[in-house]
């Protein structure tokens, strides 16, 4: 529940974790726009490991949080948004992967936040979900490091790198979306008066 969430919830190092990973868009947007390709992937790398430890640590010594349930999710998702269009404008053939990914992390948007409109607070990062992340993350630089390095480009390796991708987290949205189901159920469920005899 969003009562539940405290401020010393945002001092707790997976929160702060995922909060870096949030201002690390800004300076990863201006190194790839400006083509400088390894700083660019030398910041997605520092924010992709950041991601990795988050839940790790969370998990380990016991500061899973209501907060950070909700804003793991929420910097994967701008993460991810600025690196697709990063990518679109650096390989515009790459368009129609885009739009599936941009699809689903809308449409898993529009879950979360009918779940805190309901009053339940999302729910954590499942593994699907991280193992999307992580393959999006290696794909995206490889197809930049490739560039970076060796000045390769290959519309059709992108296009066929993305879709796996794409269908990895295709796959996460299905998941997350039955989670999201079963919780509105219970909570309709809760909310129903017992009838009396």
């Amino acid at each position: 529940m969003l009562k539940d969430i405290k401020a010393k919830d945002f001092l707790t190092i997976p929160n702060l974790l995922s909060l870096l990973r949030i201002i690390l868009i800004a300076p990863f947007i201006i190194f790839f726009l400006q083509e400088n390709y390894i700083a660019a992937a030398a910041v997605l790398i520092v924010s992709g490991l950041s991601d990795a430890f988050d839940g790790f640590i969370a998990r380990t010594f016991n500061q899973v949080t209501q907060l950070g349930k909700m804003l793991d999710p929420i910097a994967d998702k701008l993460t991810l948004i600025a690196i697709m269009v990063c990518i679109t404008i650096f390989s515009p053939i790459v368009l129609p992967v885009m739009i599936v990914l941009i699809i689903k992390d809308v449409v898993m948007l529009i879950g979360g936040s009918r779940l805190v409109k309901t009053g339940i607070a999302p729910p954590a990062a499942k593994w699907y979900g991280k193992v999307g992340t992580f393959v999006f993350y290696v794909v995206v630089c490889l197809i930049v490091f490739l560039k970076a390095a060796f000045n390769y480009e290959n519309d059709i390796l992108s296009v066929t790198l993305l879709s796996i991708s794409c269908a990895i987290m295709v796959f996460a949205l299905v998941k997350y979306a039955l989670v999201y189901i079963s919780l509105l159920k219970k909570a309709g469920s809760e909310s129903e008066p017992e009838v009396k005899e």
